[in-house]
């Protein structure tokens, strides 16, 4: 399928790498999203709508810079997305960007949780640790020393 986003302009999306949100994501309209990235290995994606070209997220994989950072999901959420074994989910955090760097945040507290080879996502509340929805993004590492992560959620579309 092809989207025209406003912020990327046309995006051809794999249907097999569209990720439903059942429930949708928490203030945003819509509940089909797929990742994109300016390149393979970035240490940032878009989490974007494939129902609604002006709605993409910011989002990272936390370990990339919190390499403590532990996730807990109940098990209500884990069976609503199917997932048998921590090796099945992929997690990433929603960033809030901003003008200077060192005030970019990431919400630790409510993870989106993706089971990648289901297709199926879920923002959840993270009940590991006392984590903020706030977090500054740059307290430990900086971008340079961010290392991409591996995960098995296909990226829909690089070059944005």
């Amino acid at each position: 399928m092809q989207i025209q986003s406003t912020r990327f302009g046309s995006i051809d999306i794999a249907d097999d790498a569209v990720i439903e949100f059942a429930d949708g994501i928490i203030g945003l309209p819509g509940t089909r999203y797929a990742l994109v990235a300016q390149h393979e290995g970035s240490s940032f994606y878009w989490l974007h709508s494939v129902d609604d070209p002006s709605v993409a997220l910011p989002v990272t994989q936390p370990w990339l810079f919190f390499p403590a950072y532990d996730v807990a999901v109940s098990d209500d959420d884990s069976a609503k997305l199917g997932l048998e074994t921590s090796e099945q989910a992929d997690v990433f955090c929603v960033v809030r960007a901003a003008k200077e760097l060192e005030d970019f945040t990431v919400n630790l507290r409510g993870p989106i949780v993706v089971h990648a080879d289901r297709r199926l996502g879920r923002q959840v509340i993270n009940e590991a640790g006392d984590y903020d929805v706030r977090q500054p993004l740059f307290a430990h590492v900086q971008l340079n020393q961010a290392a991409p992560a591996s995960s098995t959620t296909p990226i829909a579309a690089t070059g944005v």
